[in-house]
């Protein structure tokens, strides 16, 4: 009887709306309609080096269409794919998978699919027809040709030629993923004109992801950032002028309605103790329009990179503030800068943001001077701070948000730039 009382109970709670437990402009880890996967590595050149796998995840009983599209971690959008997911269905996707072996996700809806064997309908769970995706799903395997994936190893790891990523030339895969619901298959990236149209406002899906290393045995991993739409009819929506997810791609019009992320966040960081392996941050910013690629003979996007930052202090565990310089690249005033210049990067907290302490916390304010389609500097960002001990175990968590795109923080923490240390009061 309990079991009985108990599968009713997680019934009843799945056929909740996610809006009942959420706040639209915070980030919280409730059904959402985008998802984003902030950052990824998959090491091309070794089966068992690092790779990154994340789930799609469907909270309703309601059948749904999910766009996926990988960008590079300088925001060119390079592949996208559609997955169908029944009622209360879930999707793995290794991204090794893509990127060497060209598999994508083999999804139906009941129209591809008249014998129920490719995305097998639950006895709880809804199995529609998506039209428009006869003749495009289930993908074939393999689905991504040998020519084009070479062609995204070099876009992705770009040592000559044509560029979409930073050359840092180790053969590591960098990027970040998002994954949208829409209302039909289609080969749009979400920085297309037309791709807000696709758009629905179904706050139904989640999920996570993991960084394996099995050449290391150690993997490490987090929840995917939910981002909630919100409808057009809701006293809580975005209004015009407002902060949305997609809204740079839109003029800075808020036509996607989702939510927007924070600009200013908090982590703590560890480089010490039972974590020798340091703290890494794992990053995600807005900047200004997708590219569509550029020369290698250029760092990056000429229209924003690299990103500067509002600013950036390093606080110990007895409140002693250090603050790092965050101005733009070139600037002679400079001492010593700090940058992080992608939208998409791993950041080593002692190496690259210089922290002077084993422990304490950092202040991110990542607004930026690049984000010209709303004619102020409040970009979004995300924060995921991963501490480890040398590859044998882990810990990671978001960074806390201390404000959104639409309320953002516009109060700087008085502290000399370039460090010193006062008297803790």
């Amino acid at each position: 009887m309990k079991k009985i009382c108990l599968a009713l109970a997680l019934v009843s709670l799945l056929g909740l709306s996610g809006q009942a437990f959420a706040v639209i402009n915070t980030i919280d880890d409730v059904p959402a309609a985008t998802l984003l996967l902030p950052y990824f590595e998959v090491d091309l050149n070794n089966a068992n080096g690092v790779t990154t796998l994340f789930s799609i995840n469907n909270a309703s009983a309601t059948a749904v269409l999910a766009h996926v599209t990988l960008w590079t971690d300088q925001s060119v959008p390079a592949i996208d794919f559609d997955v169908y997911l029944t009622g209360y269905d879930v999707q793995t996707i290794n991204l090794r998978d893509i990127f060497v072996n060209g598999t994508l996700p083999v999804t139906a809806s009941a129209g591809q699919d008249p014998g129920d064997a490719i995305s097998p309908q639950g006895n709880v769970s809804q199995d529609i027809n998506f039209a428009s995706c006869t003749g495009v799903l289930p993908y074939a395997n393999p689905a991504v040709s040998a020519s084009f994936r070479a062609h995204l190893q070099a876009w992705f790891s770009p040592a000559t030629g044509n560029c979409a990523g930073a050359r840092i030339r180790d053969g590591i895969a960098r990027g970040y993923v998002t994954i949208d619901t829409v209302n039909a298959c289609n080969l749009l990236f979400p920085s297309s004109p037309g791709y807000t149209a696709l758009l629905t406002q179904q706050n139904v899906l989640w999920g996570d992801y993991f960084y394996v290393n099995s050449g290391q045995n150690f993997a490490q991993g987090e929840t995917l950032v939910h981002i909630e739409a919100c409808s057009v009819n809701d006293s809580l929506c975005v209004v015009e002028l407002d902060h949305t997810f997609y809204g740079r791609y839109n003029g800075g019009l808020p036509a996607d309605l989702r939510e927007p992320l924070p600009t200013t966040l908090a982590a703590r960081f560890i480089n010490g103790g039972a974590f020798n392996g340091g703290t890494d941050f794992l990053v995600w910013r807005e900047g200004n329009q997708a590219a569509a690629g550029y020369s290698c003979s250029a760092a990056g996007p000429a229209a924003w990179y690299p990103l500067d930052a509002g600013q950036i202090v390093v606080f110990d565990e007895e409140e002693n503030p250090v603050q790092q310089n965050t101005c733009p690249s070139g600037d002679p005033t400079c001492a010593q800068e700090i940058t992080i210049p992608n939208e998409a990067q791993r950041v080593d907290v002692a190496g690259d943001l210089l922290a002077p302490f084993d422990f304490g916390w950092v202040y991110l304010n990542l607004q930026h001077s690049k984000l010209t389609p709303y004619g102020d500097p409040y970009a979004q960002a995300w924060v995921t701070a991963v501490m480890d001990a040398e590859g044998r175990f882990s810990v990671g968590f978001d960074a806390v948000q201390l404000d959104n795109a639409n309320t953002p923080n516009t109060t700087f923490i008085p502290v000399a730039s370039g460090g010193g240390l006062p008297a803790d009061n």
